[in-house]
């Protein structure tokens, strides 16, 4: 195995899809194609390689800024493949996304699993937010949830509640996955959840509600209309349906946070009961 020069990052290629998608894949998380395509256009995808083959990135999300809030940016897809590990990479490639961050104006944040949180906080990241990842494991199946074409008013709710709490808009996010196929959205007055295909299971987030009541009945509806794998981060202090998800089959997999390096918009946090996934933010 020969060395790397840690500065000699250069954008993901159109083309380096499918080497991303491994790389996401020998990790073990749930990203698709359409995913890493979205960073790669919406943002920006740090490549690091050796010997022409990919070996790590990071990618850097910036969202658009919402009234006089601060405009903040996501850190996702930071992954290493197993031989390049402890030498230095994830580091590096952190420092520049948040080199670039600070030189556009926008706050970095970002969700970790616990290993990632050993990375971050010596680099200025602080949690914010406790969370837990569920996951309920069912054999693959090739029924999908029956499809509707997603109601525009459902999607209003979505974004209005997306927008509230996170006090930045998300709209082209949100709008590149509703447009996806298998994408579901359950929505009423006053609450929404999301539905994706992943990789590994479909996923559940962000979900937003007013209360637990009524995140729990709409979580309800979302897991009798799923027959299959099932992937939720939660909000850790969530406790009631932390309780609901574990009567339903959902077995908790590891804890995360949401981390900040500065000063984060003041969203309202009490009416997220689910995120959107680490891979995303």
């Amino acid at each position: 195995m020969g060395a790397i020069d840690l500065g000699a990052m250069t954008p993901l290629a159109p083309h380096e899809t499918r080497a991303a998608l491994a790389l996401s894949d020998e990790a073990r998380w749930n990203q698709t194609a359409d995913d890493w395509t979205l960073f790669r256009t919406r943002g920006r995808v740090l490549a690091m390689r050796a010997d022409d083959r990919l070996v790590a990135t990071a990618a850097l999300l910036p969202y658009a800024p919402l009234g006089e809030a601060p405009r903040i940016a996501w850190i996702s897809m930071v992954l290493v493949t197993a031989t390049w590990r402890r030498h230095g990479l994830a580091s590096a490639l952190l420092r520049r996304c948040i080199e670039t961050a600070e030189a556009e104006g926008v706050t970095p944040l970002l969700d970790a699993t616990p290993q990632g949180a050993a990375v971050y906080g010596p680099l200025g990241f602080v949690p914010v937010i406790d969370l837990v990842r569920l996951r309920r494991t069912r054999p693959a199946t090739d029924e999908r949830p029956g499809e509707a074409a997603i109601d525009p008013a459902g999607r209003d709710v979505l974004l209005a509640l997306d927008r509230r709490a996170l006090a930045a808009d998300r709209a082209a996010l949100i709008d590149d996955i509703l447009a996806r196929p298998g994408t579901v959205l359950h929505a009423r007055p006053g609450a929404a959840c999301l539905v994706r295909a992943g990789r590994c299971a479909r996923h559940i987030g962000p979900l937003y509600a007013e209360d637990e009541t009524a995140a729990a009945d709409l979580l309800d509806a979302v897991i009798a209309h799923e027959p299959g794998p099932l992937i939720i981060d939660l909000v850790a202090q969530r406790a009631d349906l932390r309780a609901r998800l574990a009567a339903n089959g959902f077995v908790e997999e590891r804890p995360l946070q949401r981390m900040v390096r500065g000063t984060a918009p003041r969203g309202d946090t009490t009416i997220a009961m689910a995120i959107a996934g680490p891979e995303f933010g």
